[in-house]
């Protein structure tokens, strides 16, 4: 891939402007599949509810069958949605050129009139939000072999996106709503409606802070600068999830609970970790390699991101190749620092929170683009991007 003129910013243009540069620019994508509009209204019983399986941030999201009977994830974006032509081309050419094992597969799309769809294959058992943390509304067991299976697959998956592919990209919105399982419950990576692409020559890039609170790095937060230790921390934030069968945030516990990271933080000092591991599991887990999964999630999230390693390396250290140096642990960036050094940076901005939902959001300059918007939602809300999927009980009626 080269690097991609798209994924510069651009005033927002009229529609007949905007989807005239679609036509052209996704021309340009060798052997991308163009659907008709009138195949996915069939494939969808006409977009029937029936057929709803998620809500993403910038729309719904179908079960189809196409012709010669393949079932596909079809990602409508809403006429009002956020999403622009930008990060429409975005997604289809960061993820449509390349292939992995633990990437979801952009088949196609449609861009028709003023319709714009993203055609995925389907993806069996939807995603980590709703299955391992959607309290117990699935019927899958996460055993402990599974877990390791699935936090080995993620990072991998990761790890081909730094460091194999060519400009380097960093997927921004790295969380448990965009992990996906197939049948065999092998983890998918979805949603590069966020994504940014660094080349080689670049340490970083300055961009418009958007994710999801509870998972978004601080530095990147506070700063802007976007690397891929961003998604590093994102993914030990994840691995954590993972072990312990919780969301990272969860305001219904104890103040001193309420944040996984402060939570895996106490206990390791305290060396208690194998207090945090899902007690469903009923103890039928490797009680070692699980307080080694929660250190290495704490070597993934040290607040300094230098100290942080490169996803090959978390790999290595997952599946045991490479042994881990406690002596190397340092306290991560939490989560509560964050909100309230935002607060204090922006003593004349007050932040909203409604209870409700647990969001909190407010806006500043990320120092990077003029009057850049901060955009940050919790981790049980859709953030900018999408192909997300909301909890079966959380969807509009």
């Amino acid at each position: 891939m080269g690097c991609f003129s798209f994924l510069c910013r651009r005033p927002i243009a009229s529609p007949i402007k905007r989807f005239s540069e679609l036509d052209e620019e996704l021309s340009e994508v060798q052997n991308l599949k163009l659907y008709s509009y009138k195949e996915l209204r069939a494939a969808t019983d006409d977009f029937s509810l029936a057929n709803k399986i998620g809500e993403g941030g910038f729309g719904p999201v179908y079960r189809g069958r196409l012709k010669h009977g393949k079932d596909a994830a079809i990602k409508v974006l809403a006429a009002e949605s956020r999403q622009g032509a930008r990060e429409f081309l975005t997604e289809i050419k960061v993820i449509y050129e390349i292939e992995h094992e633990n990437l979801a597969k952009l088949c196609g799309c449609c861009v028709e009139g003023n319709h714009r769809i993203l055609v995925y294959d389907y993806i069996e058992n939807n995603s980590l939000a709703q299955t391992l943390l959607g309290n117990g509304h699935s019927s899958i067991q996460f055993s402990w072999r599974t877990r390791t299976k699935i936090c080995i697959g993620i990072a991998r998956g990761l790890a081909y996106l730094h460091e194999e592919v060519r400009p380097h990209i960093v997927h921004r919105d790295i969380k448990a709503s965009n992990i996906l399982l197939d049948k065999d419950l092998t983890p998918k990576i979805s949603d590069f409606g966020l994504a940014k692409l660094i080349p080689s020559n670049m340490t970083h890039v300055s961009t418009r802070v958007a994710g999801t609170i509870g998972y978004l790095a601080p530095e990147y937060a506070i700063r802007g600068q976007l690397t891929r230790r961003a998604d590093v921390y994102s993914f030990g934030v994840l691995l954590v999830e993972i072990v312990s069968g919780r969301c990272n945030t969860n305001s219904l516990l104890p103040l001193e609970e309420q944040y996984i990271l402060e939570r895996t933080w106490d206990l390791y000092e305290k060396n208690e970790l194998i207090e945090l591991v899902d007690t469903a599991m009923y103890g039928d887990f490797d009680a070692e390699e699980a307080c080694k999964y929660l250190k290495i999630g704490l070597l993934c999230t040290q607040d300094n991101p230098k100290l942080r390693p490169v996803m090959s390396t978390v790999v290595k250290m997952l599946s045991g190749e490479i042994k881990i140096d406690d002596d190397k642990i340092t306290k991560p960036g939490l989560i509560s620092d964050f909100m309230d050094l935002k607060i204090r940076s922006n003593p004349n901005k007050t932040p909203t929170n409604d209870p409700k939902k647990n969001t909190f959001n407010t806006n500043t300059s990320s120092g990077s683009d003029n009057n850049g918007e901060l955009s940050l939602l919790s981790s049980n809300t859709t953030s900018q991007s999408t192909m997300t999927f909301t909890d079966v009980w959380d969807r509009p009626n």
